[in-house]
């Protein structure tokens, strides 16, 4: 079975070998796609741009090989090149619908400080923007897709269903990327810091990783030649699960790292902004396996819960995490569905107790928290009241933190019944049924409309 690429490391860690050369279900409608939902550290080992490698069956093309040396400005532009979209007809004025696609590798900063290659995708609309103004622009942020460079996003957009005998991956933010499309307004799409990329391992829920990829994203946009993007393009940010998680860490991170971009709107939906309780509720789930996403994507980044986990996994618990690492979420949930952490460590407890016995652990996954900043604009934060992948609780939390704080805040609770214990359904279907409110929110704020806070709603809100 081909994996990642090697990686020469002693620990549990170390990455499946990749050999050269070779995220639930959701409708789509629109003639987009059928959809399902929903970490091993790494030292880089593909830098130079040349080497081709394979993912669990999946040759992963060329152009997402980093070269060895990065501009020195994040959101600069790496190289660029045509990205067809595997959903695309020919409109009657000749040009493709919904729109034209760019294939992107730009430069970032990680969480520790270091420059970063991302790649991702940039569609330009065939649709005119009817709101007023300049055409707007959308940073869309992906729900989970996976930790394998297959999953990653901008692929997804070219092959919106891939199937080989090693993998599965859903291009499922289709339905959200065409229905900003067809509304006029361009968007960027990030793989995020490792996703796609093939030099270390997708951090996953980083919110440093995932806030700063999704901002130069934005950078990246307005640097490609020949789109309809002018300086006077309002800015928003959308993301759903981990993206909604990316999409809140972004709009609170904006000021001090990218003071320039203005954002007219955030939509946050069913943001993991407390990892502590996420993990709780992905822990014997059927996206339990994103929890060895997590744990992976952190131990690279983080020394301290690195060295917690080490002395605390099990065999089985280092196989499933060297395994989980070139998953995507179909792999995951057919591989990992349901499992339990416990069974991973050498005591018997989950990684979540493992964590939180340790302080300096506990510290490095505290530092993840998103909702002590005030975040920039007006934000949506959209929770299922049911959702028990990532907890109602937390979510409604970051609404109440921001309020706190000043912030222009429009919460909204998914009122729905419980539809399945642990089995995605109950974090799945809201990003359904209020995608459309999402999308009218968002095109409201892109056309200069003023958001109204119901911060003083919380204490009657579920």
């Amino acid at each position: 079975m081909s994996r990642k690429d090697s990686r020469s490391r002693s620990t549990f860690f170390t990455p499946p070998t990749r050999r050269p050369g070779a995220r639930a279900l959701r409708a789509a409608a629109v003639a987009v796609t059928a959809a399902a939902c929903v970490a091993a550290y790494a030292a880089p080992a593909n830098a130079d741009g040349t080497e081709p490698v394979v993912s669990r069956g999946t040759a992963i093309p060329a152009f997402y090989n980093p070269p060895a040396q990065l501009p020195a400005a994040n959101g600069e532009l790496i190289r660029t090149e045509p990205l067809p979209l595997g959903l695309s007809l020919p409109g009657l004025d000749g040009r493709p619908m919904p729109g034209t696609a760019t294939r992107l590798m730009y430069r970032t900063t990680d969480s520790n400080g270091q420059p970063a290659a991302v790649t991702g995708a940039y569609i330009e609309p065939s649709a005119s923007w009817k709101g007023g103004g300049a055409r707007p622009l959308v940073a869309l942020a992906s729900g989970t897709m996976g930790q394998g460079d297959q999953c990653a996003p901008s692929l997804a957009l070219q092959h919106p269903l891939a199937l080989t005998p090693e993998s599965v991956s859903i291009g499922y933010e289709t339905l959200s990327v065409y229905r900003l499309l067809s509304a006029g307004v361009a968007v960027v799409v990030t793989d995020y810091v490792g996703l796609g990329t093939t030099d270390r391992l997708h951090t996953y829920v980083n919110r440093v990783d995932e806030g700063h990829a999704l901002l130069d994203a934005v950078r990246a946009a307005h640097r490609l030649p020949a789109t309809s993007l002018t300086s006077d393009s309002r800015t928003g940010l959308y993301g759903y699960s981990q993206g909604g998680g990316a999409s809140a860490s972004a709009a609170e991170l904006q000021p001090s790292y990218a003071p320039e971009i203005q954002l007219a709107g955030t939509y946050a939906g069913a943001p993991p902004a407390d990892l502590t309780a996420t993990m709780k509720g992905i822990d014997g789930s059927a996206l339990a396996g994103a929890l060895a996403w997590s744990i992976n994507g952190f131990a690279q980044a983080d020394a301290d819960l690195r060295d917690v986990v080490e002395a605390n996994i099990n065999d089985a618990g280092r196989a499933a995490l060297k395994d989980a690492s070139t998953m995507c979420v179909g792999d995951a949930i057919l591989g990992y569905g349901f499992a339990k952490s416990s069974k991973w460590t050498t005591t018997g407890k989950s990684l979540g107790e493992v964590i939180a016995a340790e302080p300096k652990a506990q510290a490095a996954l505290d530092k993840q928290r998103i909702g002590t900043l005030k975040p920039t604009g007006p934000v949506r934060v959209a929770t299922g009241i049911q959702d028990d992948i990532v907890p109602h609780g937390q979510a409604r939390q970051l609404a109440v933190d921001w309020c706190r704080k000043g912030g222009n805040v429009t919460y909204d609770a998914v009122i729905l019944p419980n539809l399945g214990n642990k089995i995605l359904t109950n974090h799945m279907v809201p990003l359904i049924t209020d995608q459309g409110d999402a999308i009218s929110w968002m095109t409201d704020r892109l056309a200069g409309k003023r958001a109204t806070s119901n911060c003083w709603s919380m204490p009657v809100q579920p």
